[in-house]
């Protein structure tokens, strides 16, 4: 089915919405929850609270990519319980080494009033990635989007891990560049 149907039936309050959605995203939507929890009973129940959000957002939301849309609330979920249950513990770490490799580049900030310049740092980062080299482009996202470890990443695309943490740098330094001359953080 495609897409516009399955968010026509959200609209409509039809319970097939939630089923199709099963049908078409299911093994995505549980990839991305795998790869952030390395638990299947976790990553199960993600993905079906993945699609109670779903149905709670539309309507008022009409996404424009349903599988981005869906991707970006199962990641949004599985992080919340990776942190619920502890990153050390069982996610092996990969969120906090992420967060701490970026760290160097992003500024965080827990202020109200800075959500505004979010926004704006994150419109940066769309146009960041959307010129890099699309090699470049998917192990970044593989690695800060989808949590996924160096040496996954390295198999996937026939790297060694080496490769993978120098092109890893090489981007992180690149958009500390861009985002100093963007005005988003300080040098």
């Amino acid at each position: 089915m495609e897409d516009e149907k399955i968010v026509g039936l959200y609209f409509e309050r039809d319970e097939t919405a939630i089923a199709e959605t099963s049908k078409k995203y299911g093994k995505y939507c549980y990839s991305i929850a795998m790869g952030i929890l390395h638990q299947r009973e976790d990553s199960e129940e993600c993905v079906n609270d993945t699609y109670v959000s779903a149905w709670n957002a539309m309507p008022p939301h009409r996404p424009r990519s349903l599988s981005a849309f869906l991707g970006k609330l199962t990641r949004r979920i599985s992080l919340k319980r990776l942190r619920s249950l502890s990153a050390e513990k069982r996610g092996g770490g990969e969120y906090t080494l992420a967060l701490e490799e970026l760290g160097e580049c992003v500024p965080a900030s827990e202020r109200v009033e800075d959500r505004f310049d979010a926004q704006e740092l994150a419109a940066h980062l769309s146009a960041f990635l959307r010129r890099l080299p699309e090699v470049e482009r998917k192990v970044f996202v593989q690695r800060y989007f989808y949590l996924k470890p160096v040496k996954e990443i390295a198999r996937s695309f026939h790297f060694s891990q080496s490769k993978v943490k120098s092109m890893l740098y090489r981007t992180r330094q690149k958009l500390r560049e861009t985002l100093v001359k963007e005005g988003d953080i300080d040098d």
